[in-house]
């Protein structure tokens, strides 16, 4: 089945381009000699061939669209011999599979993100915010995340924090072994298959299988459906705040495939005393509550109004 007419060309474009911008020589071929024969620069189609170790014949029906639902070594292949990046890669499975590729390009994407983002964390107000590698290390984070932890000492990576370190498992943690080790572990299980030549995520699995602690749990929920939405929230003992829960939400970086960025906010737990949160908006709703369920009216003083049947501050 031929591509359509766009992709069609859109795919040529691409792999085109690609091609003239290689050498044949640095690509094992030999120089070419003055005279007759081919003269456009870069890589020609049959030279694909032989590096793809395809019949002839095989790459110039794909770049023009007529190659049915190339497999996946094939695109891998040829996506590596010419250098796409990741975003190049995504865009070729997109045109000829009409899906995301299965895994990333390289085995370097994902370990390594723009200093920007650093920049950006900065800016982050009170949230919780970090960016981690395929990997787990953290390679940047706001002071909110830093502040989290017992002597604002930012974990080096965070994977080996949450299942490995003992303190974290007892006072930060908080109900590790039925929240914590469940939620997070499956994440593991789930990187390490999709990237088997990664020795740190191995190396991290064998570490937690190994662990009199963690490694049975590991055996018991590590396979399963990884258990997350945006809004997770799993309970915490904040080092500044004290007890209370962090609300998540994730998102993979586009420009690097693997690295992730994580934002949680932080509710602590209401006072026993006072029933209420230091969470602003908690506040707000605990005594707004409290006043329509009084018909209170505070606007003599300046406070919160609470009209009959409202809920909110009057204009």
């Amino acid at each position: 089945m031929r591509l359509p007419a766009g992709d069609r060309d859109r795919l040529r474009t691409i792999l085109r381009g690609r091609r003239a911008a290689l050498d044949p020589v640095a690509a094992g071929f030999p120089a070419r000699r003055p005279g007759p024969g081919r003269r456009a620069a870069g890589l020609s189609q049959e030279q694909m061939d032989l590096l793809l170790n395809r019949t002839a014949g095989t790459y110039n029906r794909f770049e023009n669209g007529q190659l049915a639902h190339p497999a996946t070594d094939f695109l891998t292949a040829v996506a590596r011999i010419l250098r796409f990046d990741e975003q190049e890669w995504a865009f070729l499975w997109q045109l000829t599979r009409r899906e995301q590729p299965p895994h990333p390009l390289h085995s370097s994407s994902g370990m390594s993100v723009s200093p920007v983002w650093q920049r950006i964390l900065d800016r982050v107000g009170d949230s919780v915010a970090f960016v981690h590698d395929a990997e787990w290390n953290v390679l940047a984070h706001n002071d909110g995340f830093r502040r989290l932890f017992p002597g604002a000492r930012a974990p080096d990576n965070m994977m080996r924090y949450m299942l490995l370190d003992p303190g974290a498992r007892t006072r930060v943690l908080t109900h590790w072994e039925t929240q914590w080790a469940p939620a997070m572990m499956p994440h593991l299980k789930h990187a390490a298959a999709l990237r088997r030549d990664n020795a740190g995520l191995a190396r991290l699995e064998r570490d937690v299988l190994r662990d009199p602690v963690a490694g049975p749990l590991y055996w018991a929920c590590a396979s399963a459906p990884i258990p997350f939405y945006d809004g997770s929230e799993l309970p915490v003992r904040h080092a500044v705040l004290g007890p209370g829960r962090l609300t998540t939400c994730l998102a993979d970086l586009t420009a690097s495939p693997g690295a992730r960025l994580n934002i949680s906010l932080f509710t602590a737990d209401p006072d026993p005393g006072t029933g209420t949160s230091s969470d602003p908006v908690a506040d707000f709703d605990t005594r707004t509550d409290r006043a329509t369920a009084t018909g209170a009216d505070s606007s003599s003083s300046g406070a919160l109004v609470v009209r009959p049947g409202g809920h909110g501050p009057a204009a």
